[in-house]
């Protein structure tokens, strides 16, 4: 009796303040030998910042991934370790050649194909939406943008490509390159958590707006 009591409390508590026992989604990052080290490491740093769970996924059988200039990036996990079942986002960056590393990996062609089947999020930066995405159907009827130069793959793919520094389509963030990439992961913050979080996110890293 005395718990069912507590329950009650609890629950109006919660109806009256606001307050979600719900655990948000979990979004991956995917990383693959080439992959641009920009486009990964400050798209990462900037959600976690806005405190997003993101988890970075090595495509292959080594956590250590090589990115396009030499560095070494450490993953969180292994893509057949991860079960993106209830992925809020799948973030897919550049780089050469890691997006056609990406692209190559049927393990994660599967996952963006069933991610999107479902009305999943994505969000892919650089060559990523021409590479990785376009060839895939998963831009048909978009509006995308990607590293300049390889928007021919987007249209003859049934998407719209537009010139633009980072473009915002339902389900759908992409954007142009390393440049860019605290831009388009502050679209990703203010998709998922709202205008507040992405601003106080933005002002504390000093991204312009211009």
């Amino acid at each position: 009796m005395r718990n069912s009591i507590l329950k009650s409390a609890v629950s109006a508590l919660s109806i009256i303040f606001g307050i979600t026992t719900m655990t948000a989604k979990t979004s991956y990052i995917f990383l693959a030998p080439g992959v641009e080290e920009v486009e990964a490491t400050a798209t990462v740093d900037a959600l976690r910042r806005a405190s997003i769970d993101v988890v970075t996924v090595a495509v292959g059988d080594n956590l250590q991934v090589k990115g396009a200039t030499g560095q070494i990036l450490v993953a969180d996990s292994l893509i057949s370790d991860v079960d993106t079942e209830d992925a809020d986002w799948l973030i897919i960056p550049g780089g050469d050649p890691g997006a056609q590393n990406l692209a190559s990996d049927s393990s994660l062609r599967d996952k963006i194909v069933d991610h999107v089947r479902k009305n999943g999020r994505i969000a892919s930066i650089c060559a990523g939406p021409a590479v990785v995405l376009a060839p895939l159907g998963v831009l048909k009827g978009k509006k995308a943008t990607c590293y300049p130069g390889l928007g021919d793959a987007i249209n003859a793919n049934g998407g719209q490509y537009v010139e633009q520094t980072v473009v915002v389509d339902p389900g759908l963030i992409t954007s142009e390159g390393p440049g860019t990439t605290l831009p388009f992961a502050i679209e990703i913050i203010r998709a998922t958590k709202g205008d507040k979080a992405a601003e106080a996110v933005a002002s504390g890293m000093l991204v312009s707006k211009n």
